[in-house]
């Protein structure tokens, strides 16, 4: 690796104890994103055994909702935010939570859905699956019907097809991935057209030092593995999720100076068809803003009529722009022209 460099980790597999002081491509190279994993899954493993009130943010849902869930779930509840609150889940709906943990907010999202739906726990810690199924059978006595299911498997390896779920959660947990721009491609991956996200997690007001990312406890407690908010949401918008949106934010703590937020976004899944065109269609911002720009860089004036594709006609219909926006009919009928080119690209 070259003299002056250490290695990206110790011989166990733990990450290195101290800064790292000179990088060396051979560490990204030969990086395994196995040896986090192991070290996550140890901390939350133990954690399933036995509970630690103190571990992340002290988050509470509203008693009404966990009515039904058992005290064993309740008390390994890790999260730092409440997603269900914010998700909108309704009945019939898929929903899937990564990073499940002992099953709380796939519970909630069970009672959500209602007999009709379906409501899905990802995790890679066995203890915390094993917590989750125990207790899955007295929500389903509680409710009346079980629509659960707990899998185990990766947040960059969802194991769940493609294109099915309605929506996704998450709760504190894609701070704790070594892949996150994966992570996020998956999301948009296993997400219906017009799905979303509505995703709890910890960001850190400035990029976390080299010597407080390798301490695994602080790793664990969520803390040190997070991007900042403007990185969280750069990554989602690359991953192709528009509509992005903070709805919710809440001071954590300070590690060595350095800051901590738990924050609640939103976001949209939208896929453009290869035959987008224009057919006369003109968008209308309503307001309350002087105008408004889209995630493509269309900008609409305020009750000025703005010539749109049928594919942005598709978008402006729907959440979270559905009533920002009135839709003119064409004039009069005529022959569409082509407004995507080859690569897919809108113009």
């Amino acid at each position: 690796m070259g003299e002056g460099a250490i290695a990206c980790g110790t011989a166990d597999g733990a990450l290195a104890e101290q800064p790292v002081l000179t990088l060396h491509s051979n560490c990204v190279l030969s990086f395994d994103v196995d040896r986090p994993r192991a070290k996550v899954r140890e901390f939350y493993g133990a954690a399933a055994e036995q509970p630690e009130a103190d571990l992340c943010c002290p988050t509470r849902y509203d008693a009404g909702a966990v009515a039904h869930i058992p005290q064993d779930v309740l008390d390994r509840f890790y999260g730092c935010g409440s997603p269900m609150t914010s998700a909108n889940v309704k009945p019939g709906e898929s929903v899937v939570d990564l990073g499940s943990g002992a099953g709380i907010d796939v519970f909630i999202a069970a009672k959500l859905v209602g007999p009709t739906g379906k409501a899905v726990g990802v995790d890679m810690t066995d203890a915390m699956l094993t917590v989750a199924n125990e207790n899955r059978p007295q929500v389903a006595a509680a409710l009346g019907y079980d629509v659960v299911e707990f899998r185990k498997g990766y947040l960059e390896a969802i194991p769940v097809a493609s294109k099915t779920v309605d929506v996704i959660t998450s709760n504190c947990v894609v701070n704790l991935s070594p892949d996150k721009p994966r992570v996020f491609e998956e999301m948009w991956r296993i997400l219906k057209d017009h799905g979303r996200i509505v995703i709890s997690d910890i960001v850190s007001e400035r990029e976390v030092p080299p010597h407080l990312k390798v301490n695994p406890r602080l790793w664990g407690e969520c803390l040190v593995g997070a991007l900042t908010q403007e990185q969280f949401l750069a990554l989602l918008e690359r991953a192709g999720f528009y509509g992005l949106s903070v709805l919710k934010k809440t001071y954590w703590k300070d590690v060595e100076g350095y800051p901590f937020f738990s924050i609640t976004l939103r976001g949209f899944k939208y896929e453009k068809t290869v035959g987008c065109v224009f057919k006369g269609h003109r968008a209308v911002y309503l307001g309350p803003g002087k105008a408004f720009v889209d995630e493509e860089g269309h900008l609409f004036p305020r009750n000025e009529p703005y010539e749109v594709c049928t594919d942005t006609v598709a978008k402006l219909l729907t959440p979270p722009y559905q009533g920002m926006f009135a839709i003119l009919e064409p004039d009069e009928e005529r022959v569409g022209y082509a407004c995507c080119g080859p690569e897919g690209a809108c113009c």
